[in-house]
């Protein structure tokens, strides 16, 4: 196809979503098999695209990893599943005061929300939902820090005690592709994950739903984790990119290049228009153009360490996002009140409808 007709395709693309319109997962999948020397251009789509329905402001957020190791699941990709024998970190809940130590450090560097990670299939007992509870009522209590949670499985009961106990928003990735998911897990279904998600909505959640990258999928699997993550309307969407881990099934797997990351990144986002992309785990495989996942349509990153592995330095990521002129959107209580101000929306269209 001639150079001429491969931008004007990726223009009446980039328009297309600006008006408000979608492009098909044929479209996707062309977009994401565009040879190198067509990047810039597609990257230039999908930044107008984030500046579009997403600002200027980016989004950070971080996580604490409070209870680590011996997993009961069996995720080909995971340091901390008890199927696998790795070096990852094995210890018990962590006591609440290093949790708000952590989320008051957290705050200092802009983070609007703090995504409390635990190990394992779901909340199983009551005294998990007890020690969640101290948790949240702790940071309500002593932090205007938003809080998240990435517990596993959610069934409505769980979903609703979990809500009520102060839990704000819910983190829970589909990981990848359906079609791809037996080569990921067999000890939950995908079925599961997308119940957790319309469970954690259904209680009044936001909810966070992405996946990794690089597991071994083919791009038509990359798309159809997209379209999934599209028909769900999840907000929050992390991408993250697998860091092989040795002992784990996926130990050997090569990691992405920065190329096909950043082309990764765009076509989500024309995918996406409307998501908060925030760009997490595997990062460092970008090397020198970890400045680049913003202009490739990225409005979100994680900072600081992630559950098993170190992160970049703070400050790095901070003043990269200075360099580049970008703002965090660290204001936790003018979103929370943007976000009512979106529902009271939802609820009066539903109304008059």
């Amino acid at each position: 196809m001639p150079d001429n007709i491969v931008y004007q395709r990726i223009d009446d693309f980039t328009h297309r979503v600006l008006n408000g319109g979608e492009i098909s997962t044929t479209e996707a999948r062309w977009l994401l098999s565009l040879e190198n020397e067509y990047l810039s251009w597609l990257m230039a789509g999908a930044d107008r695209i984030r500046k579009n329905f997403r600002g200027e402001e980016i989004e950070a957020c971080a996580i604490s990893n409070v209870r680590s190791g011996n997993c009961s699941e069996n995720c080909s990709f995971c340091a901390q599943s008890g199927h696998y024998k790795t070096e990852s970190p094995v210890h018990n809940y962590i006591p609440k005061e290093q949790l708000l130590e952590q989320a008051e450090k957290a705050r200092q560097w802009g983070v609007s929300d703090l995504g409390i990670v635990s190990k394992g299939w779901g909340v199983r007992s009551e005294k998990e939902h007890q020690q969640l509870g101290e948790y949240f009522d702790l940071l309500s209590e002593q932090s205007d820090i938003g809080r998240c949670a990435s517990l596993g499985v959610l069934d409505a009961n769980n979903a609703q005690r979990l809500k009520q106990a102060g839990l704000e928003n819910y983190h829970h990735n589909l990981e990848c592709a359906e079609s791809f998911f037996d080569e990921v897990c067999s000890t939950h279904t995908y079925q599961e994950n997308i119940d957790t998600i319309k469970v954690a909505r259904e209680v009044g959640m936001r909810v966070c739903s992405g996946g990794i990258l690089g597991m071994g999928e083919n791009l038509d699997q990359r798309i159809e984790l997209a379209e999934t993550l599209r028909r769900l309307d999840v907000e929050s969407v992390p991408l993250n990119f697998l860091s092989p881990v040795l002992g784990t099934p996926m130990g050997d797997r090569q990691p992405m290049q920065p190329m096909e990351i950043l082309q990764t990144i765009a076509v989500f986002r024309y995918m996406l228009p409307r998501a908060e992309i925030r760009i997490a785990g595997g990062r460092q495989f970008l090397r020198d153009l970890q400045a680049m996942i913003f202009m490739a349509g990225a409005s979100g990153i994680m900072i600081g360490d992630y559950l098993t592995t170190k992160g970049r330095q703070v400050e790095d990521d901070l003043q990269m996002m200075r360099d580049l002129g970008l703002q965090i959107r660290g204001d936790t209580q003018q979103r929370r009140q943007v976000q009512a101000n979106k529902k009271l929306e939802d609820i009066s269209v539903s109304l008059q409808a």
